[in-house]
């Protein structure tokens, strides 16, 4: 036993981290090798599972350090059984791979497992032949989905098949901006791409790029694009990110603008770079019918195929993504968290994360804005007591999302930060529409045409509008760089990746102080407050804190602590 240990690991691998002990190099291996799962107090809950522990092999860990880290930080003994489990999942990592030769998709690998395996019927109606103990002939269309059965399976597979180049593309980086700005790449940019483009036996060619919100993961794309020199479709998640791709490329490439397109609208265009929605890829008109536009795919010879806010990848894409295993395949994201349990198609079928740079390191090293996070306990309005305590669950939460005291609270934070520019962001439009009303300022939501939210997000960089209303838009990969405060309303349930890309729409660094604010409300003594919990766990492991302020008039302010109701007002 170490009295001073900050962990304690149980034997199904759940990990307890105790703060109130010295835990720097604890949080740094936890971040690394586990997922967060709670935290109650100063005791942190976090969850070795076999996709935390490969993604970790992945980016360079070894399973022996896992165990040794692990002792280390322990404060008692390291049970026998978790340890043991360690040992198993990263004795499969690289164990079977995937190649090509001669044209034949073969499947090789330690002749223990593949017998193991060889009685799954889900794994061996794809094989053609059994050639001996280490070695299968496979059908050739199956690589994607063979790969989604073995991690499923606990059977992760290095695919080593390689990568067909697609059509060839002259790109190169600029060294000036079209404005004539210097643009060169920073160094955990480049530390990015090269991971990425250099194919090594355990890494390269495709996989996922963890960035913080507003650190230049489009410049990553980019990048990769120009050192890829293929054609490349990019898919994103809104019209609005597609056409900041479209203006960064034309930026900071030697492209021009009838080589790159966004598509959509009447003509479809389709050119050698081609930036498409998710939305606009599963549309259909009905659930019956194809999807329309997924044929994109194949429309060209793509030599690489780039996943923005590859958290949000719906299923009709990761199908579609099976079948093209022989593209290089690129995601960027702000965080891997997914809500829906699809992390490991991420990994079988974008492939494993290569690089991660974690938030307050960025913060540190000035790349983003300092944000400081609160929550503000509203009391519920008395009108509405009744109607949540005779509510069904599911309405309870929304009966406290709407919560009418939360109005004055907004009004009080924007006087407390004068002319700041102001996101007051929520999840259910009635709500927001009452709030843009009472606060006449501009409504923003997935309603809005295109034209007139460009023309808002102008008009919000200019300041003509300082607060600005929003939806579950602002959850996108929108370029508000001077947003300083954000003031959030209502959310889906208690999504950590929502939270995340809510937060991040702050991060792009600031002139003068480079501070942010980011504020959620939550309805004291409701199932608010356990879903606001939940929802802030990816940032509190990030190594934010949520200050927890009344909702009165005498203000706290989240950076200096200062209770003078001078400050408050600002």
């Amino acid at each position: 036993m170490q009295s001073e240990g900050s962990i304690i690991v149980q034997s199904d691998l759940t990990i307890l981290l105790d703060e109130r002990q010295p835990a720097a190099g604890a949080r740094e291996l936890l971040l690394a090798v586990a997922e967060a799962v709670k935290r109650v107090g100063s005791v942190h809950t976090y969850k070795i599972t076999p996709m935390s522990l490969w993604n970790a092999l992945s980016a360079g860990w070894e399973g022996e350090e896992m165990i040794e880290r692990l002792k280390s930080h322990s404060r008692y003994e390291l049970p026998m059984q978790a340890e043991a489990t360690v040992r198993l999942w990263a004795s499969r990592y690289g164990k079977l791979k995937l190649s090509m030769d001669g044209g034949e998709l073969l499947l090789t690998g330690d002749a223990q497992i593949l017998q193991q395996l060889k009685l799954k019927g889900s794994v061996a109606e794809w094989v053609r032949d059994f050639r001996g103990e280490t070695e299968w002939l496979l059908h050739p269309e199956c690589r994607g989905v063979l790969k989604q059965e073995l991690t499923r399976l606990g059977y992760p597979v290095f695919d080593r098949a390689g990568y067909h180049a697609g059509q060839a593309l002259s790109v190169a980086l600029r060294e000036k901006t079209a404005g004539g700005v210097p643009f060169v790449l920073r160094p955990y940019q480049q530390q990015a791409v090269s991971i990425f483009s250099e194919e090594s036996e355990t890494s390269g060619g495709s996989g996922v790029v963890v960035l913080p919100c507003g650190t230049g993961k489009t410049i990553v794309g980019i990048a990769a694009l120009a050192k890829i020199g293929a054609e490349t479709l990019i898919l994103t998640s809104s019209r609005t990110s597609a056409e900041q791709w479209r203006d960064e490329l034309l930026d900071k490439t030697n492209l021009t603008p009838d080589s790159v397109c966004v598509y959509g609208g009447k003509g479809k265009q389709v050119s050698p770079v081609t930036i498409a929605t998710y939305q606009l890829l599963t549309y259909r008109k009905s659930k019956s019918d194809d999807f329309r536009h997924m044929g994109l795919f194949n429309e060209r010879d793509w030599g690489l195929i780039i996943y923005d806010e590859v958290h949000l990848l719906p299923a009709p894409v990761f199908r579609m993504t099976a079948s093209i295993q022989a593209t290089r395949r690129l995601g960027l994201t702000a965080t891997l968290v997914r809500e829906d349990g699809c992390a490991e198609d991420v990994y079988s079928l974008i492939g494993p994360k290569h690089y991660d740079m974690n938030w307050k390191t960025a913060e540190e090293q000035a790349y983003i804005s300092s944000v400081s996070c609160a929550e503000i306990r509203v009391p519920l309005a008395d009108a509405q007591v009744n109607s949540y305590r005779a509510a069904a669950p599911r309405s309870k939460l929304r009966i406290a999302a709407e919560n009418a005291n939360k109005l004055p609270v907004v009004r009080e934070l924007l006087r407390k930060h004068g002319d700041k520019p102001t996101l007051v962001i929520g999840q259910y439009l009635k709500q927001l529409k009452e709030v843009a009303e009472e606060l006449g300022a501009p409504l923003l939501t997935g309603e809005t045409p295109q034209e007139e939210r460009l023309r808002l997000y102008d008009d919000f960089r200019a300041g003509e509008h300082p607060v600005l209303v929003v939806s579950k838009v602002a959850n996108l990969a929108i370029d508000l760089p001077d947003a300083a405060v954000a003031i959030q309303l209502s959310g889906s349930f208690g999504s950590r990746q929502e939270e995340a890309q809510r937060v991040g729409r702050l991060l792009r660094p600031k002139s003068g102080s480079n501070e942010a604010w980011f504020y959620t409300l939550v309805t004291e003594g409701t199932k608010e407050t356990e879903f606001a919990l939940r929802r802030q766990m990816f940032m509190l492991e990030q190594g934010y804190d949520y200050m927890q302020l009344p909702a009165t008039a005498d203000w706290l302010d989240p950076r200096d602590g200062s209770e003078t109701k001078e400050a408050a007002q600002g």
